[in-house]
């Protein structure tokens, strides 16, 4: 009822419906902006989703992040060119690869999330850990980089459509499943 009044008064004092103009442009920049907010929060919830159910060997929940085609980047790791892979084969790839390893650990923060017609380009950097116990007491590996994230709208859900890591510096134990 205040509000009421107070757009009344702001309506007697600027001598007609302009006011009421602004008060409803600022409730839908406050609803666009809080609908843009919410949808940065569902992008960033994928990508750590990606995280911990990697960290936890959750092929299944690691697979539905994916879009069914994924532009995938690891060469600053391992070289090469980049490539186009289905879920299946990123799942099966890191499946074989973090076998041998007994605990995983992904950190993700600073994220930078914008908008495109396309979809969402994210932003983060990313701390990754390997642990294996192992007779050299060098029991760990740390790899320190960014990544960068194009998603899409598939079913109303964010899917990763585009996966790029960017090493900064890699660390510990190089040869960890053969120590």
């Amino acid at each position: 009822m205040r509000k009421l009044f107070l757009v009344f008064i702001a309506m007697m004092i600027s001598g007609g419906c302009a006011s009421l103009n602004i008060t409803e442009t600022r409730d839908e920049q406050l609803q666009t902006a809080y609908d843009n907010l919410m949808e940065k929060q569902a992008v960033k919830e994928t990508i750590t989703l990606l995280f911990i159910s990697t960290d936890n060997r959750d092929w299944h929940k690691v697979k539905d992040l994916f879009a069914p085609e994924v532009r995938f980047d690891m060469t600053s790791l391992a070289g090469g060119e980049p490539v186009t892979l289905k879920p299946g084969d990123i799942v099966d790839a890191w499946d074989k690869g973090l076998k041998p390893i007994k605990a995983i650990h992904h950190q993700a923060g600073n994220f930078l999330i914008t908008f495109d017609d396309g979809g969402a380009t994210a932003f983060c950097y990313g701390i990754a850990s390997h642990y294996l116990p192992n007779k050299t007491h060098m029991n760990t590996r740390t790899f320190v980089g960014s990544y960068d994230f194009h998603l899409v709208r598939i079913n109303g859900k964010w899917k990763i459509d585009q996966f790029k890591f960017n090493l900064k510096y890699l660390d510990g134990n190089l040869n960890l499943e053969s120590s």
